[in-house]
């Protein structure tokens, strides 16, 4: 191994003069498979970041690597589960719902982290991320259908080091400084500390709402009280963030290593809904009939949001006293990794996991500046522990197996309070919920048991078959309850006081088999069978409602299951200056789990769609010449086509008999018409999309270096919506990063200037519909105003870095 490759293993980053001395392309190791193998060895689509590549386009977030990663759409969403991770197509339309998991599941340091809320935690300091594509059940289980994101954060050092990094954003005005410490404590001990602590004036979005007068109604719809609210245009979101983490690793040099992490996440920005655009509007303004003071809709990075009536702010649960809107998300996570070599042949790997986060906030609810509009708040907690423990076989024979076991326990735990202006007082309602429409709260308590197992034998010396499968057990106890409901809101809109609960329970078993052929040195083939499942479970955010949803079965929802296969070759050509790599796949998916928010209705539905298929090619390439030492190009090309084969949707708002409203719609809401959407493409699945860059590495004379580096990421044009709505398309667009830099001898010092989303690019990673936001006088076809949860727009920060 390299010392290059070394250096990259261990977590330090490689000098200049390594990379010189490497040659060619590096040779990159991955974990894919829960076990370490060349790139080039591991038969899957996968795209591996090293560590200098994530920091010289500060790649330090999973919504970060979106713009270095085709075909993966990371949204950041308000309410909910807080985000949606959507890769070919697959995983759309998942956010608002607080009780499904991720289609893409997240993999830090070895364990399963399975709430969106993942976006906040602490991705810096990382040593390595694998984005592996397609289903990946065997090797990692539950929720694993569209794909894996596995994040390896800098392990200890032998050696003492250190860096601090400061950094200044000059858009948001953001201040962030890191401070890292690694290195012995004795023979066999090392730890790795690292902090990180940022601090933003201003704001990516700007905030045009303006004064607001609420007037609060009692039950007989009398105003009882009215209060102006001055115009909020602060931007956002101004985040806050501290992040700290200690890793102490253990090596006796014969049988026994041990890595403990573990980390703290605290952040805190204004307003969780800060980036949730109106970017499709009937009449080019949102909100619509709000008597001229609505704003321009369309894709700008800007919302409409006022603070909280001060009377309301005063009464509702986890409200800030001053009306702000905001969001605060707190987490601990404690990680055990164990490696026991048994004998010679046979080796023991543990990971155990305690994760808990705390996340509260206050939005509004109707994302818009209206009068007498919505707000809410929320809190809720979420606990998991697991263990999972590994016994692989290394023998020298043709023959080798792995066998896993895993367990995992989690809770979690849900409050909203939520205010309407027709619905806002009630001198008769149980204490501290005066000005609340509805009050719900859900638990769900789940446990998973699952066992797996890979058998690998070497046919000949080149042809390799390896074939497994997993089990799983899986039960959710889950209760729903709405405990207060405004006499109002259940005369309006239906909606029901009352208590709902399930126990389920989930088995499958999901097998895999691929076949590797070694046909040269430096070219290998294979194909692979994958079948894919994410278990089932509770919609602990929807609305008990006579209307919509009056059982448990409305707040169920069944199993996500694909299966399809994938062919590859990989290759390492012109004496390893240029890596080749393609793939072609197809997997058709059943019951993929989405969240419906009926904007008329007012609540959220969770629902199975029929079928679905994706299908494309994949082609990368990594090029680094011996001509032009310090030059590494890259790029990327995929096509994709995911689209429903099977699926009645619910219309969209205000969707007519002639445009589509048409069919029976099964399951929930039955008395509801719906539509299909067979043959219709999936949410955030554009037909092509590529990547192109490259870095180059220079040297002066006097022995500091130099460099620059560039990244552009196309995508086709798409549709944001995962449910048909035809007014939710987005054009194709190119996004570029860019950076250059300037290194001291040894790599002591960097200064660096780096920029983001050069062109300003108006990202829309989701939609959903503005509640009661359609306009009946626009006629039969008038839609709902619709809301984007957008991207980062353009940054531009500098950077200086000491090493120590």
């Amino acid at each position: 191994m390299s010392a290059a490759i070394a250096a990259t293993c261990i977590g330090a980053t490689p000098t200049f003069a390594q990379e010189q001395a490497a040659g060619g392309l590096e040779e990159i190791v991955v974990t894919a498979r829960k076990r370490e193998e060349s790139l080039q060895d591991a038969p899957l689509t996968m795209q591996a970041f090293s560590r200098e590549r994530l920091e010289k386009f500060d790649l330090t977030s999973i919504e970060r690597l979106q713009a270095a990663t085709p075909n993966l759409y990371v949204a950041r969403v308000s309410n909910g589960s807080g985000a949606q991770i959507t890769m070919r197509g697959i995983g759309a339309s998942s956010a608002t719902s607080i009780g499904i998991e991720q289609s893409v599941s997240v993999i830090l340091n070895g364990a399963y982290y399975g709430q969106g809320r993942v976006l906040n935690e602490g991705m810096f300091d990382l040593a390595q991320v694998e984005v592996l594509k397609g289903p990946q059940t065997l090797f990692y289980g539950k929720n694993a259908t569209a794909g894996v994101i596995s994040l390896r954060t800098a392990r200890p050092t032998d050696e003492f080091e250190g860096t601090l990094r400061a950094g200044y954003e000059f858009e948001t005005e953001q201040t962030r400084i890191e401070g890292i410490l690694s290195g012995p404590i004795s023979d066999n001990w090392s730890y790795r500390a690292a902090l990180r602590w940022s601090d933003m004036n201003d704001g990516y979005y700007s905030n045009n709402a303006v004064d607001k007068t609420y007037t609060y109604l009692d039950p007989t719809f009398t105003p009882v009280l009215t209060e102006v609210v001055p115009g909020d245009t602060r931007n956002m979101p101004q985040e806050e963030e501290v992040i700290a983490r200690l890793a102490l690793a253990y090596d006796n040099d014969s049988s026994l290593s041990a890595l403990l992490t573990a980390q703290y996440t605290d952040v805190e920005i204004l307003n969780s809904a800060y980036n949730n655009i109106p970017f499709e509007c009937n009449n080019g303004f949102f909100p619509a009939g709000q008597n001229g003071s609505g704003f321009e809709c369309g894709d700008n990075f800007a919302v409409a949001h006022n603070r909280m009536p001060a009377t309301l702010a005063a009464e509702m649960p986890f409200a800030r006293s001053n009306g702000d809107l905001y969001n605060e998300y707190d987490s601990y996570s404690i990680n055990l990794e164990l490696d026991y070599q048994l004998t010679d042949n046979l080796a023991l790997n543990s990971v155990t996991n305690i994760q808990e986060n705390e996340n509260n906030w206050a939005l509004p609810g109707d994302f818009a500046n209206v009068d007498n509009g919505i707000f809410a708040t929320e809190h809720a907690t979420w606990e998991a522990w697991s263990e999972e423990l590994r016994l692989n076989s290394q023998f020298d024979g043709p023959f080798n197996f792995m066998l896993g076991l895993y367990y995992q326990e989690t809770e979690r735990d849900f409050n909203q309070w939520v205010t309407f202006g027709f619905a806002s007082f009630n001198d008769a309602a149980p204490p501290g919920l005066e000005y609340t429409t509805y009050n719900k709260q859900s638990v769900t308590d789940g446990e998973t048991m699952s066992a797996y197992f890979e058998l690998v034998y070497d046919i000949t010396d080149t042809v390799t078959i390896s074939g497994g499968a997993r089990y799983v057990d899986e039960t959710k106890d889950s209760f729903f309850e709405q405990p207060y409901v405004h006499p109002s809101g259940q005369g309006a809109l239906g909606w029901a006081e009352g208590r709902l609960e399930a126990d389920q329970s989930f088995d499958e078993v999901t097998p895999e088999l691929t076949v590797s052929w070694q046909a040269t040195d430096n070219v290998n083939l294979y194909a692979a069978y994958k079948t894919a499942y994410k278990s089932g479970g509770f919609s602990n955010g929807a609305v008990l409602s006579f209307e919509n949803q009056n059982s448990v079965s409305d707040f169920t929802f069944e199993p996500e299951t694909g299966e399809g296969f994938e062919v590859g070759v990989k290759s390492t050509l012109m004496d390893n200056q240029l890596r080749l790599n393609a793939s072609v796949y197809q997997y058709t998916y059943e019951d993929l789990q989405l969240d419906y928010f009926d904007s008329a209705a007012i609540v959220f539905i969770t629902l199975n769609a029929g079928e679905a298929t994706s299908e494309g090619v994949e082609v990368d390439f990594e090029y680094a010449p011996y001509a032009l030492p310090g030059l590494v190009v890259r790029g990327l090309v995929a096509y994709n086509q995911a689209e429903y084969d099977d699926f009645i949707a619910p219309c969209w708002e205000g969707q007519t008999v002639e445009t589509g409203c048409n069919a029976e719609l099964p399951g929930i809401a039955a008395s509801k018409p719906g539509q299909d959407i067979s043959g219709q493409p999936t949410g955030m699945a554009p037909e092509w999309s590529g990547s192109l860059g490259f870095t180059y590495d220079g040297e002066l004379a006097n022995g500091m270096g130099w460099g620059v580096a560039f990244d552009a990421l196309y995508s086709d044009d798409y549709t944001a919506s995962a449910l048909g709505n035809p007014f939710a398309g987005r054009d194709s667009f190119i996004m570029t990063n860019a950076a250059v830099y300037l290194r001291g001898v040894d790599d002591r010092w960097e200064l660096k200037l780096m920029g983001k989303n050069l062109g300003n690019e108006v990202v829309v990673n989701g939609v959903l519909e503005s509640a009661g936001s359609r306009n009946p006088a626009g006629g039969p076809g008038t839609h709902a105003d619709l809301i984007g949860f957008a991207g980062v727009p353009k940054t531009i920060q500098a950077q200086l870095t000491y090493n120590f």
